[in-house]
Parts: structure tokens; sequence; C-alpha cells
């Protein structure tokens, strides 16, 4: 699925986001999702959400 559309996120889903200091690297952090911060229907570098361990990032990955 593609974590750039908000429709397919989802509170409680399992992702990988790419922490804004990583965004060069593109070092991934895996986590549920407690919170989702983007209010956009889309967004070209993934939909902002914050983990339940409080990490910010944007999703890359949706993992099923």
């Amino acid at each position: 699925m593609d974590g750039r559309q908000r429709k397919n996120i989802k509170i409680g889903l399992f992702v990988e986001i790419v922490q804004k200091p990583h965004q060069r690297t593109g070092e991934l952090t895996e986590g549920k999702i407690a919170k989702i911060l983007t209010k956009s229907q889309n967004h070209p570098y993934g939909i902002k959400v914050q983990l339940e361990s409080g990490i910010v990032g944007r999703v890359k990955n949706i993992i099923e």
C-alpha cells in the first residue's frame, strides 16, 4: 500500500517511517501508528505520523 495516501494510513497499523534527520540516509524505523499528523489527503514524501514510541516521521512502507 502507498504511504503517500492518507486513506491507506490507520491508527494501529505497523509501518516503517523515515525520521527527519535520517532522510538523507533513508534509515527506517518500525512501529505502530499512534497519531496521524498530516491533514492533507496525500503528500509526495509520505504521510507524517507519530508512532506509539513517540517518534515522528513519514510513512515509507506499510507492513501487512
